[in-house]
């Protein structure tokens, strides 16, 4: 009886992995059939045969002014400026320089290790507006760190987001109550990189239309319901109004003011706020994608944009110094889910290249050591 039944299992055994392996092969003549593939998996090397400038180091010095050292109060300086040495980034701006204790031990490290390498930015908390005192204490927190060495003010994309008040209520960026900050920081010659919104396509209808559907696939928080969050375009608006209503302080537009896919209107908007300069940080992308638009605007901008990359990491600074230096043709760009599409370079000449990797930064961030780059 037991021989019986161990000889059942095998046949059921035997039956099991025979129908296993059909239908592994079957569906396997499908997807073939088909040609079914994941946009994620797709990814083929081009079989284009044109010259390549694989860059690992920058023409000329460059001031990187959207970085972000987290930890900058306990790092070990000497490894980041060596790996700053081999790009040829001469300063590096730390936009998260927070305030109080923290900015402190920041300014603290520089100073002792690496005094002119390095530019912190102080941050405000705005979700304080509701206290009695929250200007008075934001005016001396700008000027205390002001005079400790701090260079200027960040603000992060919270602020007209999800930043809120006592009550649960939207901070606008253009609330009048922080009018005196925007006005003091002008005062102090404290330049204000303000990040405001994201892309618009993160409030668009996660479908085959958005081109940052990957993005949202991948990272689904980053999604913006238009139902619970205020509007793209509002929050640009409050942020458009603020440079109108203090042109006396110097703001810079981080990421392009997310008119890089537009750049007839980026350029409307520095001609109609000259208080305004920008940044390329993290949309690189979309400059690589129009070689010949993209190289005009900065010859007709070419004292309004500054360098600035994002998120460190070393080798994809590579990419942006390829697609500003070379005429380079149809290349990668480094992070898929930003640009599915290929890159090409603008070929910028060394004068506009100058003013975008130190001139510019230099000219409203002074206290920058102007010996680090070349004198002309």
């Amino acid at each position: 009886m037991q021989f019986f039944s161990l000889k059942n299992f095998f046949k059921a055994l035997l039956f099991i992995l025979v129908l296993g392996g059909s239908t592994y092969f079957i569906v396997g003549k499908i997807q073939d059939r088909k040609n079914i593939m994941s946009f994620e998996d797709y990814d083929p090397p081009s079989s284009l045969v044109v010259p390549e400038h694989l860059l690992t180091r920058a023409k000329f010095p460059f001031i990187d002014v959207h970085n972000h050292q987290f930890d900058m109060p306990v790092k070990d300086l000497s490894n980041l400026t060596a790996e700053m040495d081999s790009l040829n980034m001469a300063v590096m701006i730390n936009l998260s320089g927070f305030r109080g204790l923290y900015l402190e031990k920041c300014l603290k490290n520089v100073k002792e290790n690496a005094p002119t390498r390095f530019g912190l930015f102080v941050n405000l908390d705005w979700e304080k507006i509701d206290e009695p005192d929250f200007v008075e204490n934001n005016l001396f927190i700008l000027r205390e760190a002001k005079m400790s060495g701090a260079i200027g003010l960040k603000v992060y994309k919270g602020l007209g987001l999800s930043d809120t008040d006592d009550k649960g209520n939207r901070i606008a960026v253009n609330d009048p109550r922080l009018d005196p900050i925007w006005a003091e920081c002008g005062v102090l010659g404290f330049p204000v990189l303000i990040h405001s919104a994201e892309p618009p396509s993160f409030w668009k209808p996660k479908d085959k239309n958005n081109e940052r559907w990957l993005e949202l696939k991948q990272k689904p928080g980053r999604y913006r319901d238009p139902a619970k969050v205020p509007s793209f375009a509002s929050i640009i608006a409050e942020q458009h109004d603020v440079f109108r209503k203090h042109r006396g302080t110097t703001f810079i537009n981080a990421h392009l003011g997310w008119m890089g896919n537009d750049l007839d209107r980026l350029g409307e908007h520095l001609d109609t706020y000259p208080n305004v300069m920008t940044e390329i940080g993290a949309v690189l992308a979309e400059l690589g994608r129009q070689p010949r638009r993209a190289r005009k605007f900065f010859e007709d901008y070419q004292d309004r944009v500054l360098f600035g990359k994002d998120s460190y990491n070393v080798s994809e600074y590579y990419t942006y110094f390829r697609v500003l230096e070379t005429n380079d043709e149809y290349f990668n760009y480094y992070r898929k889910r930003h640009a599915f599409w290929k890159m090409y370079g603008l070929g910028l000449p060394d004068e506009i290249l100058k003013k975008l990797y130190y001139k510019n930064a230099l000219r409203i961030l002074p206290s920058i050591d102007a010996s680090l780059f070349p004198k002309e």
